[in-house]
């Protein structure tokens, strides 16, 4: 059994890789003749079944209505053969850019498929070591678009390419399946998947000469904020924090730019205690999406690589690549 599934094994490389030949990796692909194929399918195989039974019996008995019958059948397997080959050939094929995802998480590509002339039926897309089952169907108008989605899961953080795309039609008999094999030259790039549930942040350094710890006017403490004064610029009001004092009862508060100290909150390797790199890397995944929720500046740490003190969306997407890469 072990030769038996190493020579499924070998065989079935073989054919990936002789697919990944005739189809180079491109985040767009025009299918033609020479990147379709087709075969019958178990309807289609019991349908000629059908035709040979149907000739045996006309020519034994000599039915003239039975060739007539088993010549039509036969002319309408032809015609739907050349539709359903016809369905896919000029269909073109274009990959979304990719967001990246935490290992875990569902990451799903968009492909839009576009018709120049003619509509196209029953257009299926799936990943290509998936089964069947997972196809995505969608029509494609005449000269207009659709817009076909697959998920799977990541499960290993760093940057990756994306798995092979199988796109197929049985339109429209069901006799016929035409394919087409699809390698994206677009790559993936997964975080580390977040601790669950996640450790507390790090306590922030204070660092003279920057902005301060106030206290807003419901008495909760914001860092670098104070009570709003009359003629303060609209860009100087802290909206954020003031949402929530609002929301509470309280009056608007202002950025400081006064204080003279500064509480710096940094997300450091060393303070991950002793657990593995990857667990090192799950907290300060976590963290730096806590730090985010809570619009906190932060700086990242890490052996042989550190990140400055900052705050927002490209920051955040910083952290999470730095850590998604690193290597020991």
């Amino acid at each position: 059994m072990t030769g038996t599934g190493g020579i499924s094994r070998s065989w079935r490389s073989r054919l990936d890789g002789w697919f990944e030949q005739r189809s180079p990796r491109s985040d767009s692909v025009l299918l033609t003749h020479r990147n379709v194929y087709i075969v019958p399918t178990k309807a289609g195989l019991l349908y000629c079944f059908t035709l040979a039974v149907l000739l045996v019996a006309s020519i034994n008995y000599q039915l003239n209505l039975g060739y007539l019958l088993t010549f039509l059948l036969a002319g309408s397997g032809l015609v739907s053969m050349h539709m359903t080959h016809g369905t896919l050939r000029g269909l073109t094929l274009h990959l979304r850019p990719v967001q990246a995802v935490f290992a875990g998480d569902s990451a799903t590509l968009e492909v839009v498929l576009s018709s120049a002339d003619q509509a196209r039926y029953g257009m299926g897309l799936r990943l290509k070591a998936a089964h069947a089952s997972t196809l995505s169907y969608a029509d494609v108008p005449g000269g207009g678009q659709a817009v076909l989605r697959v998920g799977f899961v990541p499960t290993l953080r760093g940057r990756h390419a994306l798995p092979a795309l199988v796109v197929e039609t049985r339109f429209p008999l069901g006799l016929f399946r035409a394919w087409a094999v699809w390698h994206p030259a677009m790559s993936l790039l997964v975080y580390p998947r977040c601790e669950r549930p996640a450790g507390a942040l790090p306590a922030a350094r204070a660092v003279s000469g920057g902005p301060g710890r106030a206290q807003a006017p419901n008495g909760s403490e914001f860092e670098g904020v104070r009570a709003y004064r009359r003629g303060d610029p609209p860009k100087s009001i802290a909206w954020k924090q003031a949402a929530k004092t609002l929301a509470s009862g309280g009056d608007l508060v202002s950025r400081d730019h006064q204080s003279r100290t500064q509480q710096q909150l940094w997300l450091d390797w060393q303070t991950c205690g002793s657990a593995s790199a990857e667990a090192r890397l799950s907290r300060l995944a976590a963290w730096i999406v806590e730090a985010e929720r809570r619009d906190a500046a932060w700086g990242l740490s890490l052996p042989r690589y550190e990140l400055p003190m900052g705050q927002g969306q490209a920051h955040r997407q910083r952290g999470l690549e730095a850590l998604a890469l690193w290597t020991a």
